[in-house]
């Protein structure tokens, strides 16, 4: 089976061609490509479709767990870069259906940046979804062993908690992201990230992907995290996302629709055998 592998800040990610793989992508098949030991080693796979109904093309998105999710910022952008090596796309945006709808798609020229236009922000609960009355979920307060968290939670296709911190770091990630990911409130768990704001410009997070775990760079928690940080008035509307594997920058609209812009990178291509 071949195989393409590409990264966006350390985000990793192996894309396979639908139409080439003669073998069913379930959860075991995807366990083993990304096991960084026993398969080739990713925070995921990307199952491309190069037709769609309603939209250009069409992807799947799988986590190391085996488990299929809606929609990835760094995913999206490295799909379209994928397509863009292939001779498929050229400058002009483009669309790709996802599970967590439909997103437009750019690469500049060069290859090496990708803007994608990543949607509506929401915050309200019965979107998200966040257990509890029906509201917007912003600035409440998630208690953990007699700790106190405040936190906000969105919606961009894929759900998310954003803890407001005075500074973040690996260590409280790794400690507290697994505990919020499961936590009851959310019934379809959630990515958390955890959020410093640095100036009205710039905010610097920390990332615990559901399904996938402590994480360099994510395009959607970067969405998430500074969707919050305006909404709550931290920042303006233009933010770039300090992370552990690099920046990306968010741009929103007055309707709280997001683009995110940044690099990618192809690491190799090759075949392996199940």
């Amino acid at each position: 089976m071949k195989f393409s592998k590409y990264h966006a800040l350390g985000n990793d990610y192996i894309v396979l061609d639908a139409q080439a793989v003669e073998m069913e992508i379930n959860s075991q098949v995807v366990r083993r490509i990304c096991d960084r030991h026993y398969g080739i080693g990713s925070d995921g796979v990307l199952l491309g479709s190069f037709s769609s109904p309603g939209c250009d093309f069409g992807l799947r998105l799988f986590n190391p767990d085996g488990s299929e999710f809606e929609k990835s910022g760094n995913g999206l952008r490295i799909f379209a870069r994928y397509l863009w090596d292939l001779g498929l796309v050229q400058g002009d945006s483009f669309s790709v259906g996802t599970p967590g709808g439909v997103v437009r798609c750019q690469v500049f020229p060069g290859g090496e940046v990708v803007s994608v236009e990543m949607g509506l922000v929401n915050f309200h609960s019965r979107a998200i979804p966040v257990a509890g009355p029906d509201r917007e979920v912003l600035d409440e307060t998630l208690e953990l062993d007699g700790l106190e968290f405040r936190y906000c939670a969105a919606t961009i296709g894929n759900p998310h908690c954003v803890l407001i911190r005075d500074e973040v770091s690996e260590a409280e990630a790794r400690h507290w992201g697994p505990r919020i990911e499961v936590d009851r409130r959310f019934p379809n768990r959630t990515n958390v990230q955890f959020m410093q704001v640095m100036d009205r410009a710039n905010i610097r997070i920390e990332i615990w992907e559901r399904g996938a775990g402590y994480t360099l760079a994510s395009g959607s928690s970067s969405c998430a995290a500074a969707a919050a940080a305006h909404r709550l008035g931290c920042c303006g509307p233009g933010i770039i996302v300090h992370m552990p594997g690099g920046e990306l920058a968010v741009s929103l609209s007055p309707q709280y629709h997001a683009t995110l812009t940044g690099p990618v990178a192809w690491i190799c291509e090759g075949e392996f055998s199940i």
